[in-house]
């Protein structure tokens, strides 16, 4: 089925929304756009409440001619990475996260910077290496903000059943070893498919690989779109563990 880019913006938005982590306090309204499809004004004034994602679209639109951030395609690049977001020049990224994340690093700011160079503007870089900086994770205890990366970040797994409001998928949950982060063993999790009677994600079927994001099933990924997902996380990850000379997990995982 081809989604419509605000309907695919929605789908991936709306469980970090539901837990009133960014973006509008319409949680209902949103799912409720994001369930049936409907695209209209309505639903892209919502889509530029979230502040975290939104100028991630526009820069990824603006460097590759594309008028409307919500064009599928940018969509499909923040969330899940594809060519576009490959294609945005260094220096456009790091006027954006100059512009954005400066104040917020405060004395960090020189550290979050070093990241710029080697980055892709996909929701992993934002995950991995802004949030860290910023304030998003810190926590009392290394597994508090370890199930924020692991639960944020936008993850793959496979179906093995279905029922009714949910599934259980089996996939990798991120781990760390005092230096690094990295996939732990695949295991099974019981995911979220359906609140209220409303869906996100097309119908998925055991066997299907679907994207997750902070324990729902947020759409079903053809080959191309699992590769590209495991391609871009693989190297935000390759960033973060030997390309920086101070990695941001490390700050708040220790």
């Amino acid at each position: 089925m081809i989604v419509e880019g605000p309907t695919l913006f929605t789908r991936f938005a709306y469980p970090p929304n539901s837990l009133g982590y960014c973006g509008t306090d319409e949680h209902h309204e949103l799912l409720e756009y994001g369930a049936s499809g409907v695209v209209d004004g309505g639903l892209r004034r919502l889509a530029r409440t979230f502040e975290g994602a939104w100028p991630y679209l526009e820069l990824i639109a603006h460097a590759n001619g594309i008028a409307d951030p919500l064009d599928a395609r940018v969509v499909e690049a923040y969330w899940i990475g594809n060519p576009l977001a490959e294609r945005v020049p260094v220096g456009m990224l790091g006027d954006s996260v100059t512009s954005r994340f400066r104040g917020l690093a405060g004395r960090d700011w020189s550290r979050l910077a070093e990241s710029v160079d080697d980055a892709v503007p996909t929701h992993a870089y934002h995950v991995f290496c802004i949030y860290p900086w910023v304030g998003l994770l810190r926590g009392s205890r290394v597994d508090e903000p370890l199930h924020v990366l692991d639960r944020c970040r936008i993850r793959w797994g496979r179906v093995e059943t279905v029922h009714r409001d949910g599934a259980v998928v089996r996939s990798r949950h991120l781990t760390w070893d005092g230096r690094a982060l990295a996939l732990g063993a695949s295991a099974p999790e019981v995911v979220t498919m359906a609140e209220d009677g409303l869906r996100l994600a097309d119908p998925i079927a055991p066997g299907d690989w679907v994207a997750l994001h902070w324990g729902w099933v947020c759409d079903r990924l053809d080959p191309a779109r699992l590769r590209a997902l495991r391609r871009f996380h693989a190297r935000t990850l390759d960033l973060v563990n030997h390309r920086l000379a101070h990695s941001p997990p490390a700050t708040v995982l220790g």
